[in-house]
This record gives structure tokens, sequence and C-alpha cells, in this order.
């Protein structure tokens, strides 16, 4: 894995990453986007994308990951086979700047509901 998509996407998901990606591998849940792994191609285009500073690089020495990485990398491995592709910038959530800089998103508001895709 190159890429992923981390907390900070939570209720903020601007989705300004999804106009840059050159191979559509992004995949929306209710209120947040994930890389799917096997279709990243290690560009780094959606990092300086993303509004919310929320896609990091995983190092590809497994050892240098750190645990909290280790979950966001599990998480967006198995929410790209659930959630529907998006390939076009969607709404952003009315109070998404409310939450950008807001810190343990993940255990109040993440979702493992899909999206809508598109």
């Amino acid at each position: 894995m190159t890429y992923v998509v981390t907390e900070s996407c939570i209720r903020t998901k601007y989705m300004d990453c999804i106009t840059v990606c050159p191979v559509d591998c992004f995949y929306e849940g209710e209120n947040m986007l994930v890389i799917n792994p096997l279709e990243c191609i290690d560009c780094g285009a959606c990092v300086a994308a993303c509004k919310a500073h929320a896609i990091v690089k995983v190092p590809k020495d497994a050892a240098a990951a750190n645990s909290a990485l280790d979950e966001w990398v599990r998480i967006n491995a198995e929410y790209a086979l659930k959630w529907p592709n998006i390939t076009e910038k969607g709404v952003t959530p009315a109070d998404a700047d409310a939450h950008r800089d807001e810190e343990r998103k993940r255990e109040r508001y993440f979702s493992p509901n899909p999206g809508r895709g598109g």
C-alpha cells in the first residue's frame, strides 16, 4: 500500500483528492473516503489536494509504520472492498470546516455505512 486516508477525513470529506486521482482509486463511505491499495499507483497527487491533510504515505518498511497508521491501512483496504467507487467530487458536508481540526473523530463518528459513490 502506498497512501491511506486517515481520521482527518471523517466528517470533512472535501473530496478534492478525487479530482486529481488518475486511477480513480477512491471509495466513498457515509462520512469519509478510503483508497484502494490495489489500485493506487503511488503518484501522490491526492496528498496536496486534500484540504483536511488526511492522506498520508505508508512507509514501505512495515516496521517503520506505527500502530495508528497500521489501523488506517487496514481500514482503507477493508472498506475499499465494501464501499462504492467515487470518481467525481460530490457535495462537501455543510459542517466540514467545523470538524476539520477535531481530534479522536474515529471513536465518535466513523461509520461503516457506504456512501453514494459516483
